[in-house]
């Protein structure tokens, strides 16, 4: 057992409580008067007002603070297929994040059924329960459909973080690196290795940012996907490229952009000295990245490099995302989660990074500085900011969109009460 087998295990077990999470009640009930308006008789009327009128579960209960984090263990991690079960850890890890840095309530539900239409089926039964839905580590394709077909049959926003939250964060990565190295996004050429469901989900929002659809090459594990190539599902076939291109060495020769959501070591020494001046290259894969950070500051000293790892520059993390775009969609009551909902996070992030840093950042982070430039392109998830600038984005955003059942009319005061709300977390 390595070390930090050993710390993991002791964590998930100390003190004799199993698990990271716990229910916690909100209202007292110490004496026989409140055991009554908790339960009977008094639960009797708020079940009659919402009988009579369903938006009355927002004020009587925890529907509009609660989400649900959905796994069927498909996809654990970078660990594959190992079951419904066994995804639970990770399940109550988000459940953590999500109350650590957004103050929302959640609990993980590990369904074991692999049919994606007995699972739409499952979850949406279940939806009423909640504010929110987040699906997470369900594998492609069938993660696609799952999600497509709950966001109509549920009026509850629904989002799965493996397609979008890895997108979002890296999104604001592109933005902040393109500005660095003085390019624009319609005239880079951006490589994605890697066709699941970060890898499909952050090609299309390159393309919403601005970088153009013939200049990005997307490949799987069989190389580029190019027009005329058998076999492709609906997903890759939106991303077949002209080209004579067919290995991921050919496909980035030239590029300004490496984003991989792939295998450890595929991005050699030499494929990156290939690429463009100032090459960026986000390696995605956890723990050990399509090309290590010391191998790619070998071979380019001029290379922006982000990993999603947290002992390294610029992580790109979704802990920086999920939180508090479900906070800014709650807030509001989204009924779901548009494209611009997505696009106004990433710019949030971006425009964040350009921020000097706080105390509270130096602080969290062992006294260290950061400023924006090439070793800090994102914010830090510790940066007690983010909620402020992400969270009344897409809020307003949601507002934008028609999307929003209770519209803020008072943005500093929403605002405000963000920062009031998390207070007790920065203490």
């Amino acid at each position: 057992m390595d070390e930090l087998e050993k710390k993991a295990l002791e964590y998930h077990s100390k003190d004799g409580v199993p698990g990271k999470v716990s229910v916690v009640p909100t209202k007292p009930c110490a004496t026989a008067e409140d055991l009554a308006l908790a339960y009977t008789p008094g639960v009797a009327k708020p079940v009659l007002k919402i009988a009579e009128n369903a938006e009355d579960a927002y004020k009587y209960t925890s529907k509009g603070n609660l989400v649900a984090v959905i796994s069927n263990g498909t996809a654990i991690l970078g660990l594959g297929n190992r079951g419904a079960l066994a995804s639970k850890p990770v399940m109550e890890g988000k459940g953590v994040l999500f109350k650590r840095f957004s103050d929302i309530d959640v609990f993980d539900i590990e369904i074991n059924e692999k049919d994606p239409e007995k699972l739409v089926d499952i979850i949406a039964a279940i939806s009423p329960t909640f504010g929110g839905i987040n699906l997470e580590d369900i594998k492609g394709p069938e993660c696609f459909y799952i999600e497509r077909e709950l966001i109509k049959r549920c009026d509850i926003p629904v989002f799965h973080d493996d397609q979008h939250g890895t997108a979002i964060i890296a999104t604001a990565g592109l933005m902040n690196a393109a500005e660095i190295t003085g390019r624009k996004l319609s005239d880079m050429k951006v490589v994605v290795n890697g066709a699941g469901a970060a890898g499909i989900s952050c090609a299309r929002m390159f393309i919403a940012a601005g970088v153009r659809k013939e200049n990005l090459l997307l490949l799987d594990s069989k190389g580029v996907i190019y027009k005329g190539r058998e076999g492709l599902t609906a997903e890759k076939s939106e991303f077949a490229a002209d080209t004579a291109k067919r290995t991921l060495a050919e496909a980035v020769d030239g590029a300004d952009v490496f984003m991989g959501l792939s295998v450890a070591g595929c991005l050699t020494k030499d494929m990156l000295r290939s690429m463009a001046n100032d090459p960026i290259v986000f390696a995605m894969a956890n723990p050990d990245p399509e090309i290590t950070y010391e191998d790619a500051m070998d071979a380019r000293d001029d290379v922006i490099m982000a990993t999603g790892r947290s002992d390294y520059p610029n992580q790109i993390n979704n802990v920086l995302g999920f939180p508090f775009i479900f906070r800014g969609a709650l807030d509001v009551r989204a009924s779901r989660i548009t494209e611009n909902m997505k696009m106004a996070a990433a710019k949030a992030l971006s425009k964040l990074a350009h921020e000097l840093v706080t105390d509270e950042v130096r602080k969290a982070y062992g006294g260290e500085d950061f400023s924006f430039g090439r070793k800090y392109i994102v914010p830090k998830p510790f940066d007690p900011r983010v909620i402020e600038y992400e969270a009344v984005a897409v809020a307003k955003a949601a507002v934008e969109d028609g999307v929003a059942a209770c519209p803020i009319e008072d943005w500093d005061a929403y605002r405000a009460s963000l920062k009031e709300r998390m207070a007790k977390y920065w203490k």
